[in-house]
C-alpha cells in the first residue's frame, strides 16, 4: 500500500529539483586596507552665532536692545548686592545686641538719618532700645550702650538741639564718674576702669565744645568741663607714675589724645583773651605732638599768635609787695619771640614730606607767613609786611585756603597809604 504522506514528499523533492544550482562564493586574494565610508551630508541649517544674533537685534531695535541689556545687568547686580547690603549694613552693625534691641535701634537710625529725620521718633526708639537692653541684662557701661547714648547726643547736635545734647552728655558724664568711684576699684585688672575714665575725658572735651557754641555761649561751663578734662588726665598720669601700672589695667590715653585736650583748653583761654594761660597749654601740647606731624606747625602758629597778643609784664612799681619781682618784658621782645615761633613753623613745614605732609602743613605755611607780615606791621616795617601779605595770599590761593587769602588781602588793604 502506498502511504498517504507520499504526495507531500514528492512535492518537496520536486521543489528541490526546481531550485537553481548554487554558484561558489567569490574570494579575494587581498582585502582593501581601509574601508571608505561615505561622508554623511548635513541636511540641517547652521545656527547663527551669538555675536551675529546680537548685532542683528541691535540693528532691528537700536534703542530697546541696549535698554533690555542694561536692565538685565542692573537686575543681576541688585540681586547680588542685596545679600551683601543686608549682611553688612543691617545685621553686622548690631550683631553685639540681642535681636529685640537691634530692631529698635534700626528704627532709631532710620528716623535719625537721611531724609526721614524725625527726632521725636528716633529718640523714642533709642530709649526703648536702652530699656530693652537693661531688661535683657546688658551692661549699661559697655561700649555698645555707651555708644547708643552718645549717638542720641550726636543726633540732637546735628538737628541743633544743643541743650538736649548737653543734657544727655551731662547725665552720661555723671554716671561714668560715679561708676569709676563706686565700681572702678573692682575693675583694676580688666582694663574697664581705664576705659570708662578715658571716656569721661572725651565727654568733658565734647561738653566744652558744646558750651562754647555760639548758640549756647556758656563760657564758664565750658571752662569748667575743659579744666576737669585736663585735671583728670594729669591726676591719672600722676597716679600711674607714683603707684605704677597694675597688671591688666591697660594703657592710659595716648600723647595725641592728651595733647588734644590741652589744646582745647588753650583755645578756650585764647577766645577769652587769656593768652598767658593759653600759651603754656599750647607749648605742652606741642611737646606731645609727633615730630613729623603737620599739626605741630599749627601749634607753633598758635604759640606765635598768643605771644604777640600778650601784654608786657607790669613794671615793679605797679605790682603789690607780695608779688616777687620779675624782669619786665618789652613789647619788642614779645614780638621777637612770636616771630621766632612763626619762623619755626615755616621751617618745620618745609622738612615734612608725603605721606606725612597734609593740608595742615600747606595752610600752616600760609598762616605763618601772614603772622610774620602782622609782626612786621606792628613794628612799622611796611615794605616787609606788604611782601609777607602778598606771599601769604599767593600761598593760600595755591592750596585753596580761602580764609587765609581773605585775611592776607585785608592786611594789604590796611597797608594802603602807609608808605
Amino acid at each position: 500500500m502506498f502511504s498517504r504522506r507520499l504526495p507531500r514528499a514528492s512535492q518537496r523533492a520536486c521543489s528541490r529539483l526546481s531550485q537553481p544550482p548554487h554558484h561558489p562564493l567569490q574570494t579575494f586574494a587581498k582585502l582593501p586596507s581601509q574601508t571608505r565610508i561615505p561622508r554623511p551630508q548635513c541636511l540641517a541649517r547652521r545656527n547663527i552665532s551669538t555675536a551675529a544674533a546680537a548685532k542683528k537685534l541691535f540693528k532691528e531695535s537700536p534703542f530697546l536692545f541696549p535698554l533690555a541689556g542694561f536692565c538685565i545687568i542692573a537686575g543681576m547686580a541688585g540681586f547680588l548686592y542685596l545679600p551683601y547690603y543686608y549682611q553688612n549694613y543691617i545685621i553686622a552693625p548690631y550683631h553685639n545686641f540681642p535681636e529685640p534691641v537691634a530692631k529698635k535701634l534700626r528704627r532709631a537710625i532710620f528716623y535719625s538719618s537721611g531724609r526721614n529725620v524725625d527726632v521725636r521718633e528716633a529718640n523714642k526708639y533709642f530709649r526703648q532700645g536702652i530699656l530693652l537692653a537693661n531688661e535683657l541684662g546688658m551692661d549699661p557701661f559697655s561700649d555698645e550702650i555707651l555708644g547708643v547714648k552718645i549717638a542720641i547726643a550726636a543726633m540732637f547736635e546735628r538737628e541743633q538741639h544743643f541743650n538736649l545734647a548737653i543734657e544727655v552728655l551731662e547725665i552720661l558724664r555723671r554716671d561714668c564718674y560715679r561708676w569709676v568711684e563706686e565700681v572702678g576699684p573692682k575693675h583694676w585688672t580688666d582694663g574697664k576702669r581705664t576705659k570708662i575714665l578715658s571716656k569721661t575725658v572725651e565727654l568733658n572735651v565734647k561738653l566744652g565744645e558744646l558750651y562754647s557754641n555760639k548758640y549756647v555761649q556758656d563760657t564758664d561751663a565750658a571752662e569748667e568741663r575743659l579744666v576737669e578734662a585736663v585735671e583728670t588726665i594729669l591726676k591719672e598720669k600722676s597716679r600711674r607714675e607714683k603707684d605704677g601700672v597694675q597688671t591688666g589695667e591697660g594703657e592710659w590715653m595716648s600723647d595725641e589724645e592728651v595733647g588734644a585736650s590741652l589744646e582745647a583748653l588753650g583755645h578756650h583761654y585764647e577766645e577769652k583773651d587769656l593768652h598767658y594761660l593759653a600759651t603754656p597749654l599750647f607749648l605742652q601740647a606741642l611737646t606731645l605732638c609727633p615730630p613729623k606731624s603737620c599739626h605741630s606747625v599749627v601749634l607753633m602758629n598758635n604759640l606765635s599768635i598768643c605771644l604777640a597778643q600778650q601784654t608786657p609784664t607790669p613794671t615793679p612799681d605797679a605790682l603789690p609787695n607780695s608779688v616777687p619781682h620779675i624782669p619786665p618784658h618789652s613789647r619788642a621782645m614779645i614780638i621777637d619771640q612770636a616771630r621766632q615761633w612763626a619762623s619755626k613753623a615755616l621751617a618745620s613745614a618745609a622738612v615734612i614730606t608725603p605721606p606725612d605732609r597734609t593740608e595742615e602743613c600747606d595752610q600752616g605755611c600760609a598762616v605763618a607767613t601772614h603772622n610774620l607780615g602782622e609782626f612786621a606791621e606792628m613794628e612799622g616795617k611796611i615794605q616787609e609786611a606788604r611782601k609777607r601779605y602778598q606771599e601769604a595770599a599767593s600761598l593760600a590761593k595755591a592750596v585753596g585756603f580761602k580764609e587765609g587769602e581773605i585775611n592776607a588781602k585785608e592786611g594789604l588793604k590796611r597797608l594802603k597809604g602807609k608808605d
